[in-house]
């Protein structure tokens, strides 16, 4: 990972007005990564806006870490999910185009 794409956790604490103590619960929980510069954290750049909704429900919901966990466990597997009915319908469709033209 390049030094480029890190972002200073104190910044993005202070940007986001948000404790540091919360991100690194959410390190804990693995919902985010931090990486460690001696004794400094920093959180790579395409991790900030799953972090920013986090911190959202956080704030502005009231939703502890366990929470968000659990909140973030069933928005990916609604993901998932999507995806497979995208594919699977994707896969229907050239079934009936293959029966109504057969």
């Amino acid at each position: 990972m390049e030094n480029d794409r890190l972002v200073a956790l104190e910044q993005v604490c202070l940007y986001y007005r948000a404790e540091q103590a919360f991100i690194h619960s959410l390190e804990e929980l693995g919902l985010i990564r931090l990486t460690f510069i001696g004794q400094v954290p920093y959180i790579d750049r395409s991790e900030i806006r799953e972090l920013e909704r986090m911190i959202r429900m956080h704030y502005e919901l009231g939703i502890n870490p366990e929470g968000i966990d659990a909140i973030t466990h069933i928005l990916r597997r609604l993901d998932g999910l999507k995806a497979k009915l995208k594919s699977l319908r994707g896969r229907l469709d050239r079934y009936e185009q293959e029966w109504n033209d057969g």
